[in-house]
């Protein structure tokens, strides 16, 4: 009985898939208006209209399966005889993808879910190709496509948010603006695309969300709130991509509304003087003279003591402010100023960050991640350093095969630090690089071509030196 019911289930999978295949060679404009199976489609559709109407994907999972299922199929063959009703609505297009969508939240079948994700996103085109509104609909499509774990961080996805910016212009939702900022952050740290392109996109993002702040009175407090989340997000990479004109626009206006806070002067300054901003200029001159003025007027205050006084204080404001070279040298003597394992263990840690995400110095960055882990046991993020300082070595490895068994290594570093660390940050962070770097293991075919089986142990070079288990992506 077991194997009949599997047997009938497999049939009934097969079934659809062919349908699918067939419904892609018929045309996707096609109406019931001069249809043969008119009134057959119009009672579909209106059947299972009645059961979806006013509902979202989470109100339709919510039905029992007797009544998902009338819709479903009735969805099917109104959609089936005329995809595009009766040329003057895109209900079955966009009624498909959420019933689609919770099939496919519903299967556990990774070939399964492929199949569905496939068939939602080829429900958008189609919508496209028959109704036009190409900007709003590549723009859903695009986040959809984000948030499904078979397209994600991908080459496709990546392209279908751009045309949607392209596409959209100013009537672009604020929900493209999130998905498209970690995807070009992403890529960028991952050399999928160039300064240049990553300074475009974010340029007319940031003209995209500024005008609906300013001309959106429905939705302009969302575009509010994307605009820091953007921030957010690039602070990563800010300081390889923007130039001085970006940070005169992002820090002045801080300047100008507190021009006496030291704090805000001073990094002011230096960031932009870091970022390449001619000391000369009149701007320039008038945020060092304020700087000067105001930190002799407060000199003797307790700040000031207390940032002579206590290296390790002062060390941390030191690399907040983005002194960084100063900064190492106060850990160093925070160090000598401590007995406490718990201090030393943060002040290595530190270190480690800085000679990583700073100074790229991936060795050094490595020697005090791995002292800060010796003091404190069961802390998990000295590993994530480590595993990153692993993956930026495999990248100027020479060969591919290296540069992946090195992705295997920091993997391992980012597997061991959530397996001690249970901090649900931590783990978070452990499991999205997981995620960013799983095309990037071996390839199976390579692994052959060299007699390495799965789960052989082989030697990283790179400076590396750790052992791992090969593991193949495919």
């Amino acid at each position: 009985m077991k194997v009949l019911r599997i047997s009938l289930i497999a049939f009934a999978l097969a079934a659809f898939f062919a349908s699918a295949a067939t419904a892609q060679d018929k045309d996707p404009c096609a109406t019931w208006n001069n249809s043969p199976k008119k009134e057959e489609a119009e009672n579909a559709h209106v059947l299972y209209r009645g059961v979806v109407k006013g509902k979202d994907v989470a109100g339709l999972e919510q039905l029992g399966q007797q009544e998902f299922d009338l819709a479903y199929n009735n969805w099917k063959k109104a959609y089936d005889i005329a995809p595009a009703a009766d040329g003057q609505r895109p209900s079955h297009y966009s009624d498909g993808r959420d019933l689609l969508k919770v099939k496919y939240n519903k299967a556990t079948d990774p070939a399964q879910k492929k199949e569905f994700a496939d068939i939602i996103l080829r429900l958008f085109d189609e919508q496209m190709k028959c109704y036009q509104n190409e900007g709003f609909l590549l723009g859903r499509k695009g986040f959809e496509m984000f948030y499904m774990p078979e397209y994600g961080y991908r080459q496709e996805t990546y392209n279908t948010l751009k045309q949607a910016l392209e596409k959209g212009g100013n009537e672009t939702e604020y929900i493209v603006m999130e998905p498209m900022s970690q995807i070009l952050v992403y890529f960028f740290q991952n050399q999928m695309v160039s300064q240049k392109e990553t300074q475009d996109i974010y340029n007319k993002m940031t003209e995209i969300v500024d005008y609906n702040i300013e001309h959106n009175d429905r939705y302009g407090k969302y575009y509010e709130d994307i605009k820091l989340r953007m921030a957010s997000h690039f602070k990563a990479i800010e300081d390889e991509v923007f130039d001085c004109a970006y940070f005169k626009t992002k820090l002045l206006p801080d300047y100008q509304a507190k021009p006496n806070d030291l704090k805000i002067v001073q990094y002011t300054y230096v960031k932009l003087k870091q970022q390449g901003c001619d000391t000369t200029e009149a701007i320039m001159q008038e945020l060092k003279g304020k700087y000067e003025v105001i930190a002799r007027a407060i000199n003797d205050s307790l700040e000031v003591v207390r940032r002579q006084q206590n290296p390790c204080y002062d060390a941390s404001q030191l690399q907040q402010e983005g002194n960084y070279s100063r900064a190492l040298e106060r850990y160093e003597e925070c160090l000598k100023a401590t007995d406490d394992p718990d201090a030393k263990a943060q002040v290595y840690y530190s270190i480690a960050s800085i000679r990583l995400y700073r100074m790229s110095q991936e060795g050094a960055a490595i020697s005090a991640a791995r002292q800060a882990a010796a003091l404190k046991s069961g802390w998990g993020r000295p590993y994530i350093i480590i595993g990153d300082a692993y993956a930026k070595l495999g990248r100027d490895c020479g060969d591919d095969w290296t540069t992946r068994l090195a992705v295997l290594a920091a993997m391992d570093k980012y597997g061991y630090a959530k397996a001690i660390d249970s901090d649900p940050d931590l783990v978070s962070d452990a499991n999205r690089r997981l995620g960013q770097y799983r095309d990037a293991m071996p390839e199976r075919q390579e692994g052959f071509m060299r007699g390495i089986k799965e789960g052989q142990s082989v030697n990283v070079g790179c400076g590396i030196g750790e052992t791992v288990k090969v593991r193949y992506k495919d």
